[in-house]
């Protein structure tokens, strides 16, 4: 699988104790710096269509975060927003980087942002792609299935040995606005990773864990410039969550892309990437 999935630029780096991370660390070395933060069950492939038009003109650092990808379970088996901030920070420690833009999708939106207010010295802006943040109204009944599962042992168990294809091949398309976008490949890619050793052990753990929410005073702490892109078919996380943070972020501007769904850096990478691009232009100078 790491022929497949891992093959040059990545890289693997020991962070030690027992945590070796699967990264992708490519563009000029003296331009500007994009950390790009995976959402839930996803890998760092899902930055690749932004890679593809940016990497010229950015130095771009994106890595499969613990229990994801080929990086495979966290050694302490700690799948916190906490533990995931950890991870970034060595990260940015062992790669020598001060000061970087910190992008995150869907929960890697809420790590962005976690990293941001626990380590602002070293975020000159954020960018939250269809992020996490909002509180969920009701209770554990209105948790989608897979969360329930992950809390009843017996279903637990079953779901850390048995994942069938046809589970991504059903459940991925509603991650896009037009499931035409859905191809084998991308499938296949999703699936074998879950499948990688530690993975299904990892997201039943983390579905166990509470919502990752923010509150309206952590927001309002956000002192740099922060820009949130969204997608208006998001089925995963809907756009009152965007216009929500947009709401209780001062500093922010939020960009809706209609007819897109939960990923726009892959369903819509011309446009989105080109959003960014300007943001960051825009930015002051350090």
């Amino acid at each position: 699988m790491r022929a497949k999935y891992g093959a040059p630029p990545s890289q693997f780096v020991d962070l030690g104790g027992g945590l070796r991370v699967h990264l992708r660390d490519t563009g000029p070395r003296d331009a500007p710096v994009l950390l790009l933060v995976h959402g839930s069950n996803a890998s760092l492939h899902t930055w690749e269509p932004w890679a593809e038009r940016l990497q010229t003109r950015y130095r771009l650092i994106r890595m499969d975060l613990p229990g994801h990808g080929l990086t495979g379970a966290s050694p302490t088996h700690d799948y916190r927003p906490a533990a995931y901030v950890d991870v970034v920070e060595r990260i940015r420690a062992r790669l020598a980087v001060d000061r970087m833009v910190v992008v995150g999708n869907s929960m890697g939106g809420g790590v962005a942002w976690h990293y941001a207010l626990t380590h602002p010295e070293h975020v000159r802006a954020l960018v939250l792609v269809d992020s996490v943040g909002q509180p969920e109204p009701g209770g554990s009944h209105d948790a989608p299935l897979a969360f329930r599962i992950a809390r009843i042992p017996i279903l637990r168990n079953i779901a850390a040995v048995i994942t069938p294809r046809s589970l991504i091949a059903d459940s991925l398309p509603q991650v896009f606005g037009d499931p035409r976008r859905v191809d084998a490949a991308m499938i296949d890619r999703y699936w074998e990773l879950l499948r990688y050793p530690g993975n299904r052990v990892a997201t039943l753990d983390r579905f166990a864990l509470p919502p990752d929410s923010a509150t309206p005073a952590q927001l309002a702490a956000l002192k740099m410039p922060v820009l949130i892109l969204w997608g208006a078919l998001d089925h995963l996380i809907p756009l009152s969550s965007g216009e929500w943070l947009h709401s209780h972020i001062p500093t922010s501007r939020l960009i809706v892309y209609p007819g897109i769904g939960h990923v726009p850096m892959e369903e819509h990478p011309d446009q989105s990437a080109a959003d960014l691009d300007r943001f960051v232009a825009g930015l002051p100078a350090g």
